[in-house]
């Protein structure tokens, strides 16, 4: 048996399945951790989806931003629906779309297995935030997603502000919760984010830091697992292993073993992008 955390796939379906193949998966005895961003951007997101989707008694997945956006979408009106991006048209008007979306709707932000020390989230945490307040916060907002009260939340999670701060309460608590775990790259010391900052670590504004070397941080008990940052690359440091190594962009599409007191990645050539890369930092 094999435990396997893999990086942002955006609906890079080929991509995905040579990776699989790499790993030799054997759904009877391995499992699977995505770190989120399964969908947008690669042109195979329905695919892509359909994909983990079939894996999901073998796998566990925490929400990225691109995800949730493609929640927000499957809530509009079809009118509004066919504005968005073709990659992301075809899974909002599929007829699976309603299977594929409540099972998305509910997948955690965060997700921790004590018995390998391991934490996957898909971006960052807040300097402030142990392992135990990472998986607190997160466990309220995956409330709101997993109950009623959701198209709600879809309507109101949207924008930078404000700063997470623990007196926080109702939207505004849920959307810094939110942006923490799915946009965190650079804050301050006092856990100012800058999500406009989306360069590699040396192109960014004076007085901020990435999330995981902010100073004073808090200490975590846990390895932690992320994605979200392809400018960033491959980075094992600080008790952090961010594994989004671009895969969309013409990189790498990357997998961790997490079952192992060794560093194992196996990699695949990601999308492939004539002309070279286009990259968007977001």
């Amino acid at each position: 048996m094999a435990v396997w955390a893999i990086g942002d796939l955006q609906g890079c379906y080929d991509a995905t399945q040579r990776l699989l193949e790499k790993l030799r998966f054997d759904p009877a005895q391995d499992r699977l951790w995505f770190c989120g961003d399964l969908v947008n951007r690669g042109g195979q997101s329905l695919e892509t989806l359909r994909l983990v989707h079939s894996l999901r008694e073998q796998s566990v997945v925490v929400l990225g931003n691109h995800d949730l956006s493609l929640l927000a979408i499957g809530e509009r009106t079809p009118d509004e629906q066919r504005k968005v991006n073709q990659d992301l048209q075809r899974v909002v008007l599929a007829d699976d779309a309603r299977v594929l979306l409540d099972w998305l709707r509910g997948q955690k932000l965060v997700h921790v297995d004590r018995s390998l020390g391991w934490m996957m989230i898909h971006a960052g945490l807040a300097p402030q935030w142990t392992s135990a307040l990472a998986e607190r916060y997160a466990q309220e907002v995956e409330q709101q997603l997993h109950g009623n009260g959701y198209r709600k939340l879809f309507r109101n999670m949207y924008g930078d502000k404000p700063n997470w701060s623990s007196g926080l309460a109702g939207y505004d608590r849920a959307r810094a919760i939110i942006n923490v775990l799915t946009r965190m790259r650079y804050c301050t010391p006092r856990g100012r984010m800058a999500i406009e900052e989306k360069g590699a670590p040396g192109t960014q504004a004076q007085g901020l830091y990435p999330w995981y070397e902010v100073p004073g941080r808090a200490a975590r008990d846990l390895k932690i697992v992320c994605g979200h940052w392809s400018t960033l690359g491959l980075m094992i440091g600080h008790g952090v292993h961010a594994i989004d190594t671009g895969a969309v962009w013409g990189g790498k599409l990357t997998a961790l073993q997490l079952d192992t007191d060794d560093v194992r990645l196996v990699q695949v050539a990601g999308r492939d992008v004539p002309g070279g890369d286009p990259r968007e930092k977001d």
